[in-house]
């Protein structure tokens, strides 16, 4: 089985090498991932290694575990110049320049190639600067890594949502799924508790939380599902005598199906950038971590009706009847067997979804919703050009980026299509 696995994914790279303009947009991609990753270490004002006072610093890489709420800054660290200090030897970063950071010498845009106030060239501006004095290729660079986040985290909650729910309706239609007419009621009605008290209950904290860093506001909706799941779980224990009355305890067909189909429906009827711009322009500290799970939680319809659609061809297979007769639960049939059968039109739509996301949050940044101000991201860096049409570097650099990282996610989404095509197969 390993075997025909294997033999199965090296056809699909070699039938997706095949398409040159995809195979050169995976490996453009794949650079790009790289300085998203490592956005911090190529561009930020405080060393990369320095010795100052005898001791040995890494301050840009500390500045990862800091931003994620895990460590704190050593007080001697906490108000220095980085830039002004004097260090026994020192390492810096590629392009010396925080993508937050006012060069109060080079403001009020400094073209890349006018005359600029530094020390020496290795302090230049490659890209120029904004208004306030900010770096714009320290600008890019940091974009970079906020549009593969927001792209890989908002494709994630997508895809988390759309093949359950897909997988589910999939599985069961309106007829496979039986529970007692209690609980079916039961839950019905008090879903709406359940979720009140999980999230509606402790939004506070979760706004303060992201405000605070990421790693607390993940935290903090982790949390929430717990309570949610713990308001839930109660309920269902409650209800445990009830089920002895014959009236109430009769197995019912959850019609799970109908419910998932007429969710989709009712969410793809809503326009997903407005209801994004409506709900981001209320909350009192906007976050990109927000944006992007709006995005997610707006995107996962078209992922569970390719999932749903391939199960409803999956599991009347001779291997999935073979996974009932020998007694398998149907979380295992499901996980184990169906879902690895379904999975090729999600790939394919993941792609696309990756590149779609950029562009909202793009076009969110763009018209400054949705961002705090302080953040730095290729919209934004499009924003600040528009109020100068001569600064022609905000508006090329930025816009080029997206242009370019959309259409390459979207060629890499044709060369799946064409790879995982079942008539490409000899």
């Amino acid at each position: 089985m390993s075997e025909n696995k294997f033999s199965y994914r090296k056809h699909v790279w070699q039938q997706f090498k095949k398409n040159k303009p995809a195979l050169f947009a995976f490996r453009f991609i794949s650079v790009m991932a790289v300085i998203a990753l490592c956005a911090s270490i190529l561009a930020n004002e405080k060393p990369l290694y320095c010795k100052y006072k005898g001791d040995t610093y890494f301050p840009a890489f500390r500045e990862y575990a800091v931003d994620m709420g895990i460590v704190k800054w050593p007080k001697e660290l906490l108000n220095i110049s980085w830039k002004t200090e004097e260090y026994e030897s020192v390492v810096w970063a590629p392009v010396p320049y925080g993508s937050t950071e006012f060069d109060y010498m080079n403001d009020r845009y400094k073209s890349p190639m006018d005359e600029q106030d530094v020390k020496s060239t290795r302090w230049h501006h490659w890209l120029g600067t904004d208004e306030q004095g900010r770096d714009v290729l320290s600008g890019v660079i940091h974009g970079t890594q906020t549009a593969f986040v927001v792209g890989i985290v908002s494709v994630g909650i997508t895809l988390l949502i759309g093949i359950f729910l897909g997988a589910v309706a999939g599985y069961y239609g309106d007829h496979d799924l039986q529970i007692s007419r209690v609980r079916f009621w039961i839950n019905f009605i008090f879903l709406p508790m359940a979720f009140f008290y999980g999230f509606q209950v402790r939004s506070y904290s979760i706004s303060d939380a992201f405000a605070e860093s990421a790693y607390s506001g993940f935290v903090q909706i982790f949390l929430s599902f717990l309570v949610f799941l713990l308001v839930m779980f109660i309920l269902n224990v409650l209800i445990w005598p009830l089920k002895k009355i014959s009236f109430l305890g009769t197995k019912v067909a959850f019609p799970i199906d109908l419910i998932i189909n007429r969710i989709i429906e009712v969410v793809v009827s809503v326009p997903g950038l407005i209801l994004i711009m409506a709900v981001v322009a209320v909350i009192a500290k906007p976050s990109v971590f927000v944006v992007m799970i709006l995005i997610g939680l707006m995107g996962w319809t078209g992922i569970a009706r390719f999932v749903r659609a391939e199960m409803l061809r999956v599991k009347k297979m001779e291997f999935m009847e073979a996974a009932k007769a020998f007694g398998y639960s149907d979380f295992r049939s499901i996980v184990k067997h169906a879902l690895p059968n379904c999975m090729t039109p999600v790939f394919i739509a993941a792609a696309f979804g990756i590149a779609g996301a950029i562009l909202t949050e793009s076009t969110l940044s763009f018209l400054g919703i949705g961002v705090a101000p302080e953040d730095v991201t290729w919209g934004s860096l499009l924003n600040a050009g528009r109020s100068n049409q001569n600064a022609h570097w905000l508006i090329l650099t930025p816009g080029i980026a997206i242009f370019i990282v959309v259409t390459f996610f979207n060629l890499i989404g044709e060369g799946l299509t064409d790879a995982l095509d079942p008539r490409q197969k000899k």
